[in-house]
């Protein structure tokens, strides 16, 4: 017979909360310090999630927003293949197969299992996805062109690389002799596994000063909590149905836009976003594998209504995400999944969708992450290099503000670019110019903030990626705001072979140079009700042009700083604010 478990004061619930965040972050800290790869020290392309014995998410640390919600899935899938029964103490699990990892096949998740006595099978599982630089895709750095999984790298289902404690030399083997950057690939394995440890020890730290069965009933606590938060949240929002339509650039194969189109329903306590609108699949590696969309929507939710919380499963209770398998946002065997941009930019879709009735949500940002990537052999130490760098871009105006300046894209808000002095210590690189684009910033009553431009020489020869699949339609603005400029990349600026792009591979030759341009964000209200204050601060701080003050937003600034209206201007009928 067993016996009721007394109920937990609040004051336990809450230290137990903290302690189980806490084990979280020293993992995050570990991997940190740990790994090879600047995308991962630096940029902090990851994600790290623990789970109890039923897969709920117990705590995350900050990454990569929607590679936490992948990892939901993803842990899901690994269990059911691998089975709960057949997982041992030691034991740690790889998986990158896209459609069950929600990620591209670099993006390898460590899994591991985690085992107290008096508990039958695993009583947590610990996940760490990080973006290693070569699995041995068809090309280096990035494909752009994939058709299929089977050019994308190898695969791992759910393979167990170390088991009870000791790493599987065949299946470590096996990935040295399939990547092109062994060293740092392994590395960052270690990496991986070294966080994997730290997270398990705290978390026997946290059993033993507490007690499992405590912290268990704690936990189920926590995470009913977070459902009632988020269920509130919801029940707060108006009720309703609402679509948003946006487009990516293409899919590498041909040079068609691809629509995306989101209806998000918010009836009570619960709110669907249905992607079914959206285009079938298409053959280039945009699509994205289920995982992915849920993480996506997961963000999204998030942000709307617990985004002050640490999360747990709970959170995530009232969302229902629907894309039928062969949708674009459901990408199923064989589809190439590779470049994944269409998540980033789908992130905002759905705050799009409810901008018109959610009068706080601002308009869009750059719109999209318009990095670069770097592959070479440096003449300085004769190795091979591949460096990644995520770009700022400008965030969107909202009611009651201007957008941010050279932010990262809202869904990777933790993320950071990565340092000059790395990019070029790593990799023959120069930089001739980093800085804010003038007039980028879509007007506005409120203007978006401002997009940056980055110029770059090559030192010795090799090839650049551009990275970015919004350059050929504008960020959204709202209440008569105006639309910036989309982001792109000027190969050979400067030269007769000067060429606009958007995603696209080139190769590069000494003294050869690319000019990296990021959208700002969206205007919201009309330029015209702008304080002529702050036009003239921005046109003296050199982020306006005088001759954008005058066409926007109607002011003749003089170099003084003194202004004039214009006509169009002085006989503009302001809206409602």
């Amino acid at each position: 017979m067993n016996t009721p478990r007394p109920p937990l004061d609040g004051a336990t619930v809450e230290v137990i909360r903290n302690y189980v965040n806490s084990v979280a972050e020293q993992m995050r800290r570990t991997l940190v310090r740990s790994a090879f790869n600047p995308v991962i020290y630096d940029v902090l392309d990851f994600g790290i999630s623990i789970y109890d014995s039923k897969r709920q998410l117990m705590a995350e640390a900050a990454g990569i927003t929607h590679f936490l919600g992948a990892n939901d899935h993803a842990l899901v899938k690994l269990v059911d293949y691998v089975g709960a029964e057949a997982m041992a103490p030691g034991d740690v699990y790889l998986m990158n197969y896209p459609y069950w990892s929600g990620a591209h096949s670099y993006d390898a998740m460590l899994c591991a299992p985690v085992f107290r006595d008096g508990h039958d099978g695993p009583a947590a599982y610990l996940a760490v996805r990080a973006h290693w630089m070569d699995l041995g895709a068809k090309e280096a750095g990035y494909v752009l062109d994939s058709t299929d999984m089977h050019q994308e790298g190898i695969i791992f289902p759910g393979t167990r690389i170390v088991a009870g404690g000791e790493v599987v030399r065949d299946v470590v083997e096996l990935i040295r002799f399939n990547s092109r950057l062994p060293e740092a690939t392994l590395g960052d394995f270690h990496a991986q596994l070294a966080a994997l440890r730290t997270g398990e020890e705290r978390l026997r730290q946290v059993w033993d000063k507490f007690g499992g069965d405590t912290v268990e009933q704690a936990i189920d606590l926590v995470i009913e909590h977070g459902e009632r938060v988020a269920r509130r949240a919801v029940a707060n929002l108006p009720d309703g149905t609402w679509r948003a339509v946006d487009y990516i650039d293409d899919d590498y194969i041909t040079d068609d836009l691809i629509r995306i189109e989101v209806e998000v329903t918010i009836e009570g306590e619960e709110m669907t976003v249905d992607f079914n609108g959206s285009s079938a699949a298409v053959a280039g590696p945009v699509n994205l594998p289920i995982g992915s969309t849920l993480g996506l929507a997961k963000a999204a939710f998030k942000g709307l209504t617990t985004a002050d919380e640490a999360t747990n499963a709970g959170h995530f209770r009232p969302l229902r995400v629907v894309a039928d398998p062969g949708n674009f946002f459901h990408a199923v065997y064989p589809s190439a999944t590779f470049t994944q941009w269409s998540a980033i930019v789908a992130f905002e879709l759905i705050y799009k969708a409810l901008a018109r009735v959610i009068q706080t949500l601002p308009a869009s940002s750059g719109g999209d992450e318009p990095g670069f990537m770097a592959l070479g052999n440096d003449p300085r130490t004769g190795r091979d290099y591949v460096v990644s760098n995520n770009e700022g871009i400008g965030w969107g105006a909202a009611r009651d503000h201007d957008g941010g300046t050279a932010q990262q894209h809202p869904s990777q808000t933790t993320v950071r670019n990565t340092p000059i002095e790395v990019l070029e210590h790593k990799a023959a690189l120069f930089h001739e110019k980093l800085e804010l684009i003038p007039d980028s910033g879509g007007p506005g009553r409120h203007r978006g903030g401002f997009g940056v431009e980055r110029v770059v020489r090559y030192t010795a020869p090799g090839e650049v990626l551009s990275m970015k699949k919004k350059s050929k339609t504008r960020p959204w603005a709202l209440h008569g705001g105006h639309e910036p400029d989309p982001s792109h990349m000027e190969l050979w600026p400067d030269t007769d072979r000067s060429r606009r792009v958007g995603m696209y591979r080139a190769r590069m030759e000494s003294g050869e140079r690319f000019a990296n341009r990021t959208a700002g964000g969206g205007g919201y209200g009309h330029p015209f009700e702008r304080d002529p204050a702050a036009v003239v601060e921005d046109v003296l701080n050199g982020l306006v042009t005088a001759e954008a003050a005058r066409t926007h937003y109607g002011l003749l600034v003089e170099p003084d700083g003194t202004w004039q209206a214009t006509p169009d201007r002085s006989a503009h009928t302001p809206s409602e604010p």
